[in-house]
C-alpha cells in the first residue's frame, strides 16, 4: 500500500482553543481513555511507514504540552512547530518548517507530497490517506468529501429563508487533504492577510492562487471532527468499542480452572474474538508474548486460588513490559474459582482488600483490575454461572470504568 516514489510528509494543525467545545482544555488536549486527542492523530499518521515526518502546530502556550505528550506516549518522526493566530497561518508555519529548514530539531526533507490533516480527526486510516496522495501527484491537489446530512439554505437580511441549494449537487470538505508541496506552499507566499484571516479550506487557496483543480475523493465515515463536547463522548464510544473487540482467557492447567475457560471461551465467542491459552504464568510463554504484541486489550486471568499473588503480578509486568497500556487502559479481569456452598465464606475480606489495594496500585500503571467470582456448586448450575460471568466481563470490557476498579462482582 506504499505509494511509489513519492516523498510524503504530514503537517497536523493543532492550535484551536476549542470554544465551541466549552472547558478550559482546548480539544485536542482531551483526554480520550487516558490518551489525549491529538495522540490519536499523531499515532494515525505515524503507523503508516510511507509518512516522513510529522508536523504537529500548536499555540505558542502549548508547545511543552505536546513535547510532553511526545514524550510519554513514545511518538516518532514528530516535529513541534509553534503555530499562528488563525488556522491558515498556523498551517503555513508548518509548511515553512520544510521550506525554511527552520527546524531546530533535526533536518526535515521538503516533501514532494503533503499531508494536511486535523489533528481533532482521530480516526483517519491509511487507505485515504494513499488515495488523496496518489490523487495529488496527479493533479495537485486532492481533498476527501463526505454527502451533505443536511440541506444547507440561506437566509435574506430579514432573517427570513431566501434560497436553499439542492443537496446532491454539493459535498462537505473533509481531510485528510494532500498536495504537492510546491504548489501548496506558493498557495500560501501569495495568500492576502484576508484569506489568512479568515479563510479555512486549503483547496480553495490551491486554486484561487496556483489555477490547482484539486480532485475530490470520497471518504469514508470516520473521517468527522470532534468540535463539540458531544463528539468527545462519540469518539470515547468508538474507541471504547475499538477495544473491545479481543480477549485473551488465561487458565493454569488444572482441570476445574480449564474447564471453566473453556465454557468462557464458548460464551464469549459469538460476541468478541477469544484468545484461549492454558499456561504457568511463572513461566516466560511464547504464545502470551505474541498476544501482547498484537492488538488484545483485555485479559481474564482464571484462578482457584486464595490470592495468586506472584502469578498475577508476574502478569501485569509482563504487560507492562510489553507497553501496551502506554497506548490504551488494559481490562485485567481476576476471576476466582469457589466450590464453597456458602459465597459469603468463600472469599475472605483479606483476600478483598488485596484485591482493591492490588487494583490501586496497578491503575497507575494504566491497568484497570476488577475481580470476579464463579461459584461452582454443582455441574448443572455452572453453565448458567459462566454466562452470567461472560455477561459481566463483556460489560466490564465495553465500559472501561475506572470507578470500579478493585470491586469484586458475583455472577
Amino acid at each position: 500500500m506504499e505509494p511509489v516514489s513519492v516523498a510524503v510528509s504530514a503537517v497536523l494543525p493543532a492550535g484551536g482553543s476549542g470554544e465551541r467545545l466549552g472547558g478550559a482544555t482546548p480539544k485536542q488536549f482531551c483526554g480520550l481513555q487516558g490518551r489525549p486527542l491529538v495522540s490519536y492523530a499523531v499515532r494515525a499518521m505515524e503507523r503508516v511507514s510511507w509518512i516522513s515526518d510529522i508536523i504537529v502546530v500548536v499555540s505558542p502556550e502549548n508547545i511543552e504540552t505536546m513535547k510532553s505528550i511526545i514524550e510519554k506516549y513514545g511518538h516518532k518522526r514528530v516535529t513541534v512547530v509553534k503555530g499562528g493566530v488563525t488556522r491558515h497561518r498556523s498551517i503555513f508555519n508548518g509548511l515553512k518548517v520544510f521550506a525554511e529548514n527552520q527546524s531546530s530539531n533535526r533536518l526535515l526533507q521538503k516533501p514532494e507530497v503533503v499531508i494536511i490533516h486535523d489533528a481533532v480527526r482521530p480516526f483517519v486510516e491509511e487507505d485515504i490517506l494513499l488515495k488523496v496522495v496518489t490523487a495529488a501527484k496527479e493533479h495537485g491537489a486532492a481533498g476527501a468529501i463526505r454527502p451533505l446530512v443536511s440541506t444547507v439554505i440561506a437566509s435574506g437580511e430579514d432573517g427570513c429563508l431566501d434560497h436553499s441549494l439542492e443537496r446532491a449537487r454539493y459535498r462537505a470538505s473533509e481531510m485528510p487533504q494532500a498536495f504537492l508541496f510546491d504548489i501548496i506552499y506558493q498557495a500560501y507566499q501569495q495568500c492576502t492577510d484576508h484569506d489568512l484571516d479568515y479563510g479555512t479550506e486549503c483547496l480553495h487557496l490551491a486554486l484561487k492562487y496556483c489555477k490547482t483543480n484539486a480532485k475530490l475523493v470520497e471518504g469514508t465515515a470516520d473521517l468527522w471532527k470532534v468540535t463539540y463536547k458531544r463528539d468527545l463522548y462519540a469518539a470515547e464510544s468508538i474507541i471504547k468499542d475499538n477495544l473491545s473487540q479481543q480477549i485473551c482467557i488465561i487458565t493454569d492447567l488444572k482441570e476445574a480452572v480449564a474447564q471453566v475457560g473453556f465454557l468462557l471461551h464458548e460464551s464469549l465467542k459469538s460476541q468478541v474474538k477469544v484468545e484461549a491459552i492454558s499456561i504457568s504464568l511463572s513461566k516466560n510463554d511464547s504464545h502470551l508474548q505474541n498476544i501482547f504484541s498484537g492488538e488484545c486489550y483485555n485479559f481474564l486471568c482464571i484462578n482457584d486460588k486464595e490470592y495468586a499473588t506472584e502469578e498475577i503480578q508476574q502478569l501485569v509486568d509482563m504487560l507492562e513490559k510489553s507497553n501496551i497500556p502506554l497506548l490504551y487502559p488494559i481490562v485485567l479481569i481476576l476471576v476466582h474459582l469457589s466450590i464453597s456452598e456458602n459465597i459469603f465464606f468463600s472469599i475472605e475480606l483479606e483476600e478483598l482488600t488485596k484485591i482493591k489495594k492490588f487494583a490501586r496500585e496497578v491503575k497507575k500503571k494504566n491497568i484497570l483490575v476488577y475481580g470476579l467470582l464463579i461459584q461452582c456448586k454443582d455441574h448443572f448450575s455452572l453453565q448458567e454461572t459462566v454466562n452470567s460471568a461472560a455477561a459481566l466481563t463483556m460489560a466490564l470490557i465495553k465500559d472501561r470504568n475506572p470507578e470500579l476498579i478493585g470491586q469484586l462482582l458475583v455472577a
